[in-house]
């Protein structure tokens, strides 16, 4: 008997050494699972073209093929970013190596191969595995529908939604399976390489739920009431943490470093109070000038980008209030956030008539105006004025030092291009990325100013302290330079910097010219108040030249109203960003 221990003791020592070593925090994706050796380690090498790390284990009567070993946090990662790119099948999940018995692959007579498929890798495209066909040998058809009409009406529901968490089924969850419910089945089952007969065998209905309960265990979803704000959505509460209030935002800090950030938004308001909102996350550095913005007629979305940060926002004004949502991540969580967009948008609903209310946390002006949330408002490296050109939204502004910028932007949010340059006036024309509808724009005219004639100039004197431009009235001095140089006014004028690159026009209304700033040779300093502008038909000779047609003077006066408000009307803020 001591003999048969001793045997049976060794027995056992050598199956152990032939298991991998496993730490406890060790994981593995499963990516299949056959029942023949031959056909295990066929598939294997298939899969080792495409990834490094694949290995075949016995468990059981069946041969694993598996990706790792790695973290658990890490297999969760990769198993969503995996599956959305549909490089493995769907029901692919993370084990604990427990169950392993003998290693198959690789195995000694097993060369793996990895080939870096480098013109793919440039489409950024991966052509993905074919999954293979799975038989439910231990279900018939007619088995799997009895044990469908068995299940309770919850459990139906169950699966719909299920099927909808993964972008299967739209419809309404009643636990009714009519063709909507049946096509969405038959989907699911030929994306996870199943037969598509829109009948869910039992071992398939278990897959889908627990692919589910995985998926939403690594977010930690949960439906939060918001009291405070009045507002009730879905939560990834193992990634964010409440962090505190302060109105009109609630917000939730990353649990980790690097992950993504959470807002609420939540404030009493209609349009105008939406509006607000919308220029005011822009002006966050949270928020990147680059990416898609859309206001509608009750709500916007801005969904901005650059190469260290990604962030959405989303609200909408509806019964007197101004409700919605901030999610910001880094580029290397992108696949994450898209499925937590998708559901803090699908359960986002205003709760009662309360939003938060601005007294909940004490705030300073300067706290308010300065840190808003705790945020660092985006400023930019200078602003000054400029002035539309073309129906199209064309701008004329002065060019100095916009060539250093790495972003130029229009009224704040729309990015333009420095199209051209001109070294003698100092001009410059800017191109807007899209379209624009200005409600103004400059008119040229041929006949020349009169000495001492009245003038008036738009602009930003104050750059962003203030949302619109202000007026500034002075004289038109002399036609020319100081040494008499063609092609120049001088002015006097109460001017400041953020005023430059704005329209000079006349009392009637037509363009002068473009304010260039208080010297034309910096090593002069001249009386207070003195300022020049390039004149009207040298910059009418340099849009001409870029292909741009000037709008003539119709010479008819315009009333002060209406001067005001087409002075108003064509001038913008020029940001540089850098």
């Amino acid at each position: 008997m001591r003999i048969w221990a001793i045997f049976a003791i060794c027995f056992s020592l050598l199956c152990a050494m032939s298991l991998p070593a496993r730490a406890q925090d060790q994981s593995w994706l499963q990516l299949e699972a056959m029942n023949d050796p031959a056909s295990a380690s066929e598939r294997a090498s298939a899969y080792a073209t495409r990834f490094p790390d694949v290995e075949g284990y016995q468990s059981g009567a069946w041969y694993a093929i598996v990706l790792g070993p790695m973290s658990r946090e890490t297999a969760g990662e990769r198993l969503l970013s995996l599956r959305r790119e549909n490089r493995i099948p769907r029901d692919s999940f993370i084990v604990d190596g427990s169950a392993f018995q003998t290693q198959f692959w690789p195995s000694d007579a097993a060369e793996t191969v990895v080939t870096p498929e480098p013109e793919i890798a440039k489409e950024g495209v991966v052509e993905p595995l074919a999954p293979e066909i799975v038989a439910v040998d231990e279900e018939t058809l007619n088995q799997s529908r009895a044990a469908e009409d068995a299940l309770s009406k919850d459990e139906k529901k169950a699966l719909q939604t299920a099927l909808g968490w993964f972008g299967f089924y739209e419809g309404k969850v009643d636990g009714a399976y009519g063709r909507g419910t049946r096509a969405s089945f038959a989907a699911w089952q030929s994306a996870n390489g199943f037969e598509p007969t829109g009948v869910l065998a039992t071992q398939q209905r278990a897959e889908l739920l627990a692919a589910e309960a995985e998926e939403k265990a690594l977010y930690g979803f949960d439906l939060i009431t918001e009291a405070e704000s009045g507002i009730e959505a879905s939560l990834p509460m193992a990634l964010v943490a409440f962090q505190g209030y302060e109105p009109p935002f609630v917000q939730f800090a990353p649990r980790k470093s690097g992950g993504p950030r959470l807002i609420l938004i939540s404030e009493l308001g209609e349009r105008a109070s939406l509006a607000g909102m919308y220029d005011l996350l822009q002006s966050m550095e949270i928020m990147p000038a680059a990416g898609e913005r859309a206001f509608g007629e009750d709500s916007f979305t801005i969904n901005a980008a650059n190469s260290d940060v990604i962030s959405y926002a989303w609200a909408r004004a509806e019964k007197g209030q101004v409700k919605g949502f901030v999610l910001t991540w880094t580029p290397q969580n992108a696949d994450r956030m898209a499925r937590i967009i998708e559901v803090l948008q699908s359960s986002f609903r205003s709760v009662g008539d309360k939003a938060l209310d601005p007294g909940l946390v004490p705030l300073d002006e300067v706290a308010r105006q300065g840190l808003l949330t705790g945020l660092t408002l985006r400023k930019p490296a200078f602003s000054r004025s400029g002035f539309y050109v073309s129906d199209q939204g064309a701008v004329l502004t002065l060019a100095r030092d916009l060539d250093s910028c790495t972003e130029i932007t229009i009224d704040g949010d729309v990015t333009a291009t420095l199209a051209a340059t001109d070294p003698g006036t100092g001009a410059a024309i800017l191109s807007p990325a899209k379209p624009l509808s200005p409600t103004a724009t400059a008119t040229f005219t041929t006949a020349s100013p009169a000495r001492g004639s009245e003038i008036v100039i738009a602009g930003y004197a104050f750059g962003d302290k203030l949302p619109a431009p202000v007026l500034t009235f002075g004289r038109l001095d002399e036609l020319g330079g100081l040494s008499g140089e063609p092609g120049i006014l001088r002015l006097s004028a109460p001017v400041l910097e953020g005023d430059q690159g704005g329209p000079v026009l006349s009392a009637t209304g037509a363009l002068l010219g473009l304010l260039t700033g208080p010297s034309t040779d910096p090593a002069k300093a001249l009386p207070e108040g003195v300022v020049f502008a390039a004149d009207a038909a040298t910059l009418s000779a340099f849009l001409t030249a870029n292909a741009l047609t000037t709008a003539p003077f119709d010479g008819a006066a315009l009333t002060t109203d209406a001067l005001s408000k087409s002075a108003l009307g064509m001038t913008v803020r020029v940001n540089c960003w850098k």
